[in-house]
């Protein structure tokens, strides 16, 4: 069993879907301390010698394995920064869970920084899911400050889902990806602000190698007196492919700011973005309200089929 508090639990079930020990190999974080860790036969999970975090060696060849490395915190005014490395063999395909859960019920802020390192073996295949949440009726905030860094190797693939929905009152998400020749990386990023909560979301995608590809969605939504910025780049080096696109709906006195940044250093670079900013439209609200719904019940049906 865990040595958690139903606070922590709720926290853990929200970021990782767990309801206890996972399967595979696992290091649960809460309130700046490790509370559970376990390695398997393919995937080993160390500390580092400063503290810092944790290093993650997954062997070649690793297949239909997990790791779940979420956090959790409970304590008003923790601030913490972790460093956390993945280093996926030649050939492995896995799934890794990461993720924040902060409860906040003081007056001072609490804050996690994340730091993760992927590096990616040749052939090797990563999905990686990444969800923040917040709660508490405290005054002080709830901020996460993810950082994400990606190297692949030939022929290697990553998906990755990036997902914050609710009670994260500011965070700054920096995201950055090199991929050699034949890799392929595929975002999928969810986010929802509301009250005076404010989103930065920042990629930067460099395709270094022939047919490398890349393709970075991003879906939000905006509401009451938030703000969301969006950062999409992506650099052709080579003959390759590359997609952005950001989907926003506005609500209230949401404000939306979308950055698109392309830019083709080969002749045979396709890069592509799209983009669209609004609000719901009026007839999808009438089409619901004449099936028995409120015009609110309509607005958050939409809105939870938007974020799916």
């Amino acid at each position: 069993m865990l040595k958690m508090d139903e606070i922590q639990k709720r926290l853990l079930l929200e970021v990782a879907d767990l309801h206890d020990v996972p399967m595979g190999a696992y290091n649960l974080r809460a309130n700046g301390k490790s509370v559970g860790r376990g390695s398997s036969a393919n995937i080993e999970i160390t500390s580092k010698e400063d503290g810092s975090g944790i290093d993650i060696h997954i062997k070649p060849g690793t297949k239909n394995e997990s790791v779940h490395i979420p956090v959790v915190m409970s304590e008003s005014g923790m601030k913490e920064t972790v460093y956390n490395d993945f280093y996926i063999g030649e050939g492995a395909d896995v799934v890794i869970v990461a993720g924040c859960g902060i409860d906040n019920c003081g007056t001072q802020d609490s804050e996690h920084d994340g730091v993760h390192r992927f590096f990616v073996g040749e052939n090797a295949k990563v999905k990686y899911v990444e969800k923040h949440y917040g709660s508490g009726d405290g005054m002080g905030q709830r901020i996460l400050n993810p950082v994400t860094e990606v190297t692949m190797e030939a022929g290697s693939s990553m998906e990755m889902e990036m997902v914050q929905i609710k009670g994260v009152d500011s965070t700054s998400r920096t995201t950055k990806a090199n991929l050699k020749a034949d890799a392929s990386l595929i975002v999928r990023e969810r986010l929802m602000t509301h009250g005076k909560q404010y989103a930065y979301s920042e990629y930067e995608v460099s395709l270094d190698g022939e047919n490398a590809s890349a393709d970075v969605v991003s879906r939000g939504v905006a509401k009451d007196k938030s703000y969301q910025k969006l950062d999409l780049r992506i650099v052709g080096n080579a003959a390759c492919h590359g997609h952005t696109e950001c989907d926003s709906i506005i609500m209230d006195e949401g404000r939306i700011l979308a950055v698109p940044s392309l830019e083709a250093n080969n002749v045979d670079a396709m890069l592509v973005h799209e983009a669209a900013i609004g609000k719901i439209a009026g007839d999808q609200l009438i089409k619901l309200m004449t099936l028995g719904l409120t015009e609110k019940e309509a607005e958050e049906q939409i809105v939870n089929g938007f974020l799916k």
